[in-house]
């Protein structure tokens, strides 16, 4: 859970205390899942949101033709679901699956709003990370706009730069 501590407290503009942080992660639940196994598969509803402690996913969808279109992919430190689907407990549009052997921190949407009446550096946290998707979706749909495949993962690996021992996310 060092990760899960370590990651709040980067965002968080006080330091989240020892309490405080028991507090939160009272209300994750560790999960592991080896390479090409679901997290979220079309039609579920995402009933958790998963921080990636280990390991690499993508999200994608099918289209009618059987082509897979991938619209996220999750690295360590970041977080993975389907959003929508989460908030509005509506059937997910997408799969998420393991890239790679993974260990997860999953949370509910209902411990979600617990912790963020309990704690209110957590609530800050959720602000701070609504308003950074909000600034990635817009650089996102600009650069599907106007830049190739290439390019687009290209800029993914220059700005988020896998370790050294491992090799790069490739299909």
């Amino acid at each position: 859970m060092q990760a899960l501590h370590d990651y709040l407290n980067q965002y968080a503009s006080t330091l989240i205390s020892e309490k405080d942080f028991e507090i939160i992660k009272s209300h994750f639940i560790k999960k592991r899942i080896k390479k090409k196994q679901y997290l979220l598969q079309e039609g579920e509803i995402c009933k958790h949101f998963a921080f990636i402690v280990k390991g690499a996913m993508r999200q994608y969808y099918v289209d009618k033709k059987g082509v897979e279109h991938v619209v996220n992919l999750y690295v360590e430190n970041w977080w993975a679901g389907d959003r929508e689907s989460f908030v509005m407990f509506t059937p997910s549009k997408y799969n998420i699956d393991a890239w790679e052997d993974c260990e997860l921190l999953l949370i509910t949407r209902e411990d979600t709003l617990k912790l963020c009446k309990q704690c209110p550096a957590f609530n800050e946290l959720l602000l701070k990370l609504d308003e950074r998707n909000n600034i990635a979706t817009q650089k996102r749909i600009t650069s599907i706009i106007s830049s190739s495949a290439k390019v687009r993962y290209d800029d993914f690996a220059s700005c988020y730069p896998y370790p050294s021992d491992k090799p790069r996310l490739v299909k």
